[in-house]
């Protein structure tokens, strides 16, 4: 059965370490290459919570960004092999246009391609093939991409990391080693967008666990700062593989990127109207999951108020828990309620993380010009 060995996945990703080795970057995104799913038209068709076109916007990109993203992918690869080549296959652009495309309104994007871990790898359809040294491959890849990045295009301008599940992982290793204990690359940091990737804190605290100085964001204005959940809309398992820890003292963090100071908010839900690389595996599991994908002729759809979001501690675990509003279909966890809504992590309210990372961005240029 397809979805029979997932549960590998998390075994693999949670044991992600580091590596002095190197190599050359491959960029999937940067400014000037591959604007078809890096930095696609923003024309959006809104929709009501039951599907009624409300709706269309001609969304404008900032002329002048004046900060950047910088975006590592989670698991997709098909390739047949435990690790994925450098190819840029039609998983790795649709993944690039699903999850981190939108944020070009405000920021350049930055996106390396890296040998990750492939669903093979990790054992979608068997036992997991991968090793200790493919899983540093892997970080190496995007801690010299992130290198690169620093040495020949920052220029002393903000970034925002953002990363969902095997990126996130990878992103959290990056943020250990290179970002949380340098002021200078500190400094950068606008803030993390850690998704369905269990960082740790200290348990009721915003620090501590992964980082020891970078904190949890709480409020819109701040900066430097990480904003991290996991999506479910069921009570989650005692074997949910997002949300729990067994690190002792240590809590997984939860931050609500529409109620950053706690309780509950609608949020902004928006995907690309393009369906995922139709054949893949990922394709397949995104239409399972039942969000409705209307045919229209703008790049985007998004549904306001259609869900509701919380950080929720139930049962002793920390994830955002999201109920429908106003008629709004219920999704499906895939591939099962361990996982619960994993595959909608960076899009259920993308709309709310764009409009934050945008405020967030602002408060960041005003500290700069003030010093």
């Amino acid at each position: 059965m397809l979805w029979g060995r997932w549960v590998a996945l998390a075994v693999v990703l949670l044991a992600f370490a580091a590596t002095p080795a190197s190599a050359k970057t491959h960029w999937l995104c940067k400014p000037g290459t591959n604007a078809a799913n890096c930095t696609p038209p923003l024309s959006t068709t809104s929709f009501s919570p039951t599907g009624q076109v409300l709706g269309v916007r001609n969304v404008r990109r900032d002329r002048k960004p004046k900060f950047d993203c910088f975006y590592v992918y989670p698991t997709v690869s098909d390739q047949p092999t435990p690790q994925a080549t450098f190819a840029i296959d039609p998983e790795i652009n649709s993944i690039v246009l699903y999850e981190a495309a939108r944020y070009t309104q405000h920021c350049r994007l930055f996106a390396p391609v890296y040998r990750q871990l492939t669903l093979q790898g990790i054992g979608v359809s068997g036992a997991s093939t991968a090793t200790p040294q493919m899983r540093q491959t892997a970080y190496k890849d995007v801690r010299d991409a992130w290198r690169d990045y620093l040495k020949r295009y920052n220029d002393g301008r903000g970034v925002v990391l953002i990363g969902h599940s095997q990126g996130t992982f990878v992103l959290r290793r990056l943020v250990q080693k290179e970002i949380d204990p340098t002021p200078k690359q500190r400094n950068l940091l606008i803030s993390g967008l850690l998704l369905g990737g269990n960082v740790l804190v200290k348990r009721g605290q915003n620090a501590g666990g992964d980082f020891k100085h970078v904190p949890a964001c709480r409020s819109t204005r701040q900066f430097g700062c990480v904003v991290a959940y996991s999506t479910f809309n069921q009570p989650v398992p005692p074997t949910a593989i997002f949300g729990r820890t067994t690190m002792p003292g240590d809590q997984v963090l939860c931050t609500d990127p529409a109620a950053l100071g706690g309780g509950s908010a609608p949020v902004t839900t928006i995907y690309p109207s393009a369906p995922f690389a139709p054949g893949t595996t990922i394709g397949v599991a995104t239409n399972l999951v039942g969000i409705p994908r209307p045919d229209v002729s703008t790049t985007w759809i998004e549904a306001r108020d259609a869900y509701q979001s919380e950080c929720s501690t139930a049962d002793g675990a920390d994830v955002l828990q999201i109920s429908p509003l106003n008629g709004a279909p219920v999704p499906n966890p895939v591939p099962d309620a361990n996982w619960g809504l994993h595959l909608t992590d960076a899009n259920i309210a993308l709309g709310d993380l764009v409009d934050l990372v945008a405020t967030q961005a602002r408060a960041y240029e005003a500290k700069q010009t003030a010093k």
